[in-house]
């Protein structure tokens, strides 16, 4: 694989001769595969200890010995895991540090959702986390994973980084994993190799530095920013940071490391902390991240309450029935919009009638169903989310071939013995999505864009749990 001369010469003079050959070993390594799990899901069942080995910054992460097809493990598609890779999980230990109380968080640039479902186990019961991303496509991707990853207070957004400037000081928190050239990434794409150039480079920390001005007003004073790449040259890393500090007006915050974990410091001769992962140094990709906290500055509490006047909820019936299908129900409100009927923690109100009338609001809280004439056909979020309330649905547990089978959206036929009408199949306990049993058959609900398009049939049984 042919490195760009320019990236050659740059990173020599950045890491040093041996330090570049070490690199150079690295990056011909094969890249280390890691996931982190969702114990909001994954109840009883047990990762096989031969199979991994625990990422030290992250408590759910995990590096595997070997990749699996994840495509075939219904359990990944039931959102009981997540594949990322290792570096990005010390956002855990961030979180973790700064973040003890309920928060509202954006993640800008979120898709595909790696750190975002991260976030959402991290922040403390309470908090709300919007995740946005600007590109629509991409945010069809973050949408699922997130409703796959199951937490009720999230929101998912479709705006661009400016959109934000009318919600002034309404973030305690605030992720910016800002598109950048990519180069810590050139273990795994070779498009990126073949896109770098120094021109680009400079493309990227100029755009960095827009979208974070962009961003900085919905940040209020005293709050915390996450500023991450995965790319390695110091443009785009301390010199952005010193950027932030000095323009926006920031204090560079220490993260605590332990001195095994071999995360590499501030390489540009600056006196402030960063945190650099150097796939020779540490086992995973190339990642940049600093932590920073907005000065304070005299500022009215309520002008993050009252960006816009404030609209009335609508009224709406919801039947009974639907109201049972998730649990702490008593706590919840729930919106029709359109067919669809969505219910949002009640203390999260005030919060989402500002975001719907600000941003464009790909989901929000829990789609829970769908009106169909006199009928409520419950949405596949619903299964996902860790909110449903299982006793509200007969369920069947499905076989690995008929979850592979569901997953497909293929249609299923129950055992004789399965009750009529909607069922709520499971895999080793897990919910996989919705059915309607007619008898001789079961109409496959599952998402026909979220379904597994492979033609491969698996030989053997896929699951990392045991």
């Amino acid at each position: 694989m042919n490195l760009p001369v320019d990236f050659i010469q740059r990173m020599r003079h950045l890491l040093g001769e041996s330090g570049w050959e070490l690199w150079q070993q690295a990056f011909e390594a094969e890249a280390p595969v890691s996931i982190r799990v969702n114990r909001e899901k994954t109840g009883n069942l047990m990762l096989s200890d031969d199979k991994i080995e625990q990422v030290a910054w992250c408590a759910e992460g995990y590096y595997l010995k070997s990749r699996p097809s994840f495509t075939f493990d219904p359990l990944f598609h039931a959102g009981c895991y997540y594949v990322q890779e290792a570096s990005s999980m010390f956002l855990a230990r961030v979180l973790r540090q700064f973040v003890t109380e309920p928060v509202r968080m954006l993640d800008l640039c979120a898709a595909p959702g790696g750190k975002s479902t991260l976030a959402r186990t991290c922040l403390p019961e309470g908090s709300l986390l919007v995740a946005n991303e600007v590109m629509r496509n991409r945010a069809q991707i973050l949408a699922e994973n997130l409703m796959k990853w199951g937490h009720p207070d999230t929101v998912v957004t479709c705006d661009d980084p400016a959109d934000f400037a009318t919600l002034p000081h309404f973030f305690d928190v605030m992720l910016t994993d800002v598109p950048c050239s990519g180069e810590g990434m050139f273990r795994k794409d070779e498009e990126a190799i073949a896109d770098w150039s120094e021109e680009n480079v400079a493309v990227c920390w100029k755009r960095q530095r827009r979208i974070l001005a962009d961003v900085w007003p919905s940040l209020k004073p005293g709050g915390l920013l996450v500023y991450s790449t995965c790319t390695f040259n110091i443009e785009e890393n301390e010199l952005n940071v010193e950027w932030i500090a000095n323009e926006l007006g920031a204090d560079v915050l220490k993260v605590e490391t332990e001195p095994e974990w071999n995360i590499t410091g501030n390489l540009a001769g600056k006196d402030f902390p960063v945190y650099r992962f150097l796939p020779h140094r540490t086992k995973g990709e190339g990642l940049f991240m600093a932590v920073l906290r907005k000065h304070e500055e005299d500022w009215n509490e309520q002008s993050r309450k009252k960006s816009k006047k404030k609209q009335p909820a609508d009224k709406v019936q919801i039947p009974k029935v639907v109201k049972e299908w998730l649990v702490s129900e008593a706590s919840l409100d729930y919106k029709q919009f359109g067919n669809l009927i969505v219910a949002a923690h009640s203390c999260f109100q005030e919060e989402m009638s500002l975001l719907s009338q600000s941003l464009k609001v790909v989901y929000g809280g829990i789609p829970v169903g769908e009106v169909k004439g006199k009928d409520v056909v419950p949405h596949h979020a619903l299964a996902m989310s860790t909110a449903l309330n299982r006793n509200a649905f007969p369920h069947v547990e499905l076989t690995y071939e008929q979850a592979i089978a569901y997953l497909r959206k293929e249609a299923i036929v129950l055992e004789s013995t399965a009750p009529k009408g909607m069922v709520l199949v499971t895999y080793r306990d897990c919910p996989l999505g919705f059915v309607k049993n007619i008898g001789n058959r079961a109409n496959n609900l599952y998402p026909n864009e979220w379904r597994i398009r492979s033609g491969i049939v698996p030989i053997v049984e896929t699951s990392l749990f045991l």
